[in-house]
């Protein structure tokens, strides 16, 4: 097995080992910009390496400069590209796994109204680029544990919501590796995205069409909104014009998609928790 291979099969396990942390009560009240700000800046006390032959993936302990916040981060340094890539799913071609698409998927997510994806900046560490994802608190379980022990949500409807809006950003972002132990569950049964390192694919067509039965209203207003000068403005430094070119065409056959399933096809969700 290759090293990257290998990476591939374990860092969803890694991510979904988050516990919920006994922290102050500020750092529990910190909005978006000042959990991106604290990413940026906070001063690192100590990290965790990944379990043995794993490489790029660290949990980050980190403190404010006034000592006020503690906080752990989520780190990720791979940036690995092949032109011909062997794994569980096939071959792939002009394979690319980078922290880069952690970036790039967290700020996606906010041109879409999306609070869905754990804040994620760029930061230097040990000499080389990285994703600093903050850690998420109160995690319960992820969603292959949940499946596992056949735990059912408290609001099924509230669950599919969510669930619903995970596909239609998958299929939007070509993610070849989401899976259950990437998609984490907290206290307040809010569903969350992580890891989008292998996402961004150059393919103008959807991954997966029977992924697209329903999309939440606002979603869909967004995702046609979305330009190109927009994206690159916002996502440029983490994604390439052929990238944002692909995002496009895939928009546009999810667009035509809903249109033509009509009002029944969609529904109205918030997903500001």
């Amino acid at each position: 097995m290759t090293a990257i291979h290998s990476q591939w099969a374990w860092r969803s396990a890694i991510f979904a080992s988050v516990l919920a942390l006994a922290l102050p009560a500020s750092s529990q009240q910190l909005t978006r910009q000042q959990m991106e700000e604290f990413l940026l800046t906070a001063r690192i006390v100590r990290t965790v390496s990944a379990p043995k032959g794993i490489t790029g993936v660290l949990r980050a302990t980190m403190t404010s400069a006034d000592g006020q916040i503690t906080h752990d981060a989520g780190i990720q340094r791979i940036d690995e590209k092949q032109a011909e890539f062997r794994g569980t799913r096939g071959i792939e071609i002009n394979f690319r796994d980078t922290y880069k698409f952690n970036i790039a998927a967290y700020r996606l997510g906010l041109l879409l109204g999306l609070e869905m994806i754990p804040p994620t900046v760029e930061r230097s560490y040990s000499g080389s680029k990285a994703s600093f994802c903050w850690w998420l608190d109160n995690v319960l379980m992820d969603e292959g544990e949940r499946v596992k022990k056949k735990v059912k949500p408290p609001d099924q409807n509230e669950f599919n919501a969510q669930y619903a809006i995970v596909q239609v950003f998958d299929q939007l972002i070509y993610n070849v590796d989401r899976n259950r132990g990437n998609l984490l569950i907290t206290k307040d049964w809010k569903l969350w995205m992580i890891d989008h390192g292998r996402a961004f694919r150059l393919h103008h067509t959807v991954q997966d069409p029977k992924a697209l039965r329903m999309c939440e209203r606002g979603l869909l207003g967004k995702m046609r909104a979305l330009d190109a000068p927009t994206l690159k403005k916002e996502l440029g430094g983490y994604v390439t014009g052929m990238e944002i070119e692909a995002l496009l065409k895939r928009r546009d056959r999810i667009v035509a998609f809903f249109d033509k399933a009509g009002p029944k096809a969609l529904y109205t969700y918030s997903t500001e928790r």
